[in-house]
């Protein structure tokens, strides 16, 4: 076997063919081309048999728990209590999109799902109050890339099926970075909208008004805590806390703010198990990718350029981490990880890196393509909504993007802003 089956994985790529469909074709191609009938039965065999995992079932659920969130009346009470946190400090408005981006993302998981729910509420407001059309869309699209960040991350729970690690200690890794992605945005946005001259401000809140807010927001807030607090505690798996969330989602939505009528029911089932059908038939076809890739010299070839730089692990991680964020720019973050992940990580773990910081690296990392062009979902959604073209808001989210690239070379050079959590609470 050769590593032809890559090429032919781009070149498929670049005649417009769907991920999803690449990822079949190539190796089924390569197979062919190689004369080795005998392993077409072998890559059906693992695809399968991939999809017969207690780890992956943990998709649909989030996702289903997302829509749920997002449908119900949970999105105005997550900006309801951001704005009386931050609205009143200078950049205002860019303070309450970051977090309420952040708080959602602690409930859907979805950058998607966060960008339309916070932009068409925010985006019209802060244009209202003296922001630019175009800062708005950018700053909205760069704080909803938190979305596969913040635990609960779909983009996770994959990689740590790829690598067979634990998806509770990638969910607790990731909460120091995510916190870290939120403030370095507010310290951004703080700088921007000083030097722009966006001065809106709210009335800052009272204590009481901070309360009663507070108890608005609870059963929404509750839900990270939940689903986090469950895992650890050792009171459910990650799979079994992603019902949870369903079900919790559900009594919130139908019972207490009666926001989803019953009729409306099928059809979100119905969109969930399209979108997760997707999802994991992308990791089914990525299964028999990696049979092909195993038997082909990419790995290694991709260790022997990792170590002609010599056995430094934070020069190895420097070059990876540079390689996987143009990754990011071209290849939406699940193929990404599913195909780059199994190539990447022995070579850094093989130096001394552990498999989970690796992970929680590369999962920010490639998620942060959502909002870099050519193919930024998030960029195109948040246009979309603003009105404001596509140029435009790329030339506005580049502070926020340069933020965010510091970061990931935070966590990587200083591996306890990843893993000191988990350890501390003995994963």
């Amino acid at each position: 076997m050769s590593i032809m089956f890559f090429i032919i994985f781009l070149a498929l790529m670049i005649l417009g063919l769907p991920v999803l469909f690449a990822l079949g074709a190539a190796p089924l191609i390569e197979v062919i081309m190689a004369n080795q009938m005998n392993l077409v039965s072998s890559m059906f065999n693992r695809i399968n048999i991939s999809l017969e995992s207690f780890t992956l079932l943990a998709l649909p659920f989030f996702i289903l728990a997302g829509a749920v969130m997002g449908k119900g009346r949970i999105t105005e009470k997550i900006i309801g209590f951001s704005q009386v946190m931050v609205g009143h400090v200078k950049g205002s408005l860019g303070h309450v999109v970051i977090l309420s981006a952040t708080l959602f993302s602690a409930l859907t998981g979805s950058a998607v799902a966060a960008t339309s729910a916070i932009g068409n509420m925010l985006i019209p407001e802060m244009y209202k109050n003296g922001f630019t059309k175009k800062y708005a869309a950018a700053v909205t699209a760069a704080a909803t890339v938190l979305g596969p960040i913040i635990p609960p991350s779909g983009i996770m729970i994959i990689y740590a099926f790829t690598m067979n690690v634990s998806v509770g200690t990638m969910f607790i890794a990731s909460i120091i970075p995510g916190l870290l992605f939120c403030i370095s945005l507010m310290i951004v946005n703080y700088i921007l909208c000083s030097k722009k001259g966006f001065n809106f401000r709210r009335p800052k809140a009272t204590f009481t008004e901070k309360i009663i807010q507070t108890k608005h927001s609870f059963l929404a807030l509750l839900t990270p805590i939940i689903i986090l607090g469950g895992i650890y505690g050792g009171v459910f798996t990650p799979t079994e806390s992603a019902s949870v969330a369903v079900a919790y989602g559900l009594i919130i939505a139908l019972l207490i703010y009666k926001s989803i009528p019953l009729k409306a029911l099928f059809p979100l089932f119905r969109d969930v198990a399209i979108s997760s059908s997707s999802i994991l038939l992308m990791v089914a076809f990525a299964t028999g990718f990696a049979v092909v890739a195993s038997l082909s010299p990419i790995s290694i070839f991709a260790s022997k350029i990792i170590f002609s730089l010599g056995n430094n692990p934070y020069l190895a991680f420097f070059i990876v981490n540079m390689m996987l964020f143009l990754i990011g720019m071209f290849l939406d973050a699940g193929p990404a990880i599913l195909i780059f992940a199994p190539i990447f990580a022995p070579s850094l773990i093989s130096m001394g890196i552990d498999p989970i910081h690796f992970g929680v690296v590369m999962s920010i990392n490639v998620t942060i393509g959502l909002v870099t062009p050519p193919m930024g979902l998030v960029l195109f959604m948040s246009s979309d909504i603003s009105k404001v073209p596509l140029e435009d808001i790329v030339k506005e989210t580049w502070p926020f993007i340069l933020s965010e690239i510091i970061v990931i070379f935070l966590i990587s050079f200083f591996p306890d802003l990843v893993m000191g959590v988990p350890y501390l609470l003995g994963m």
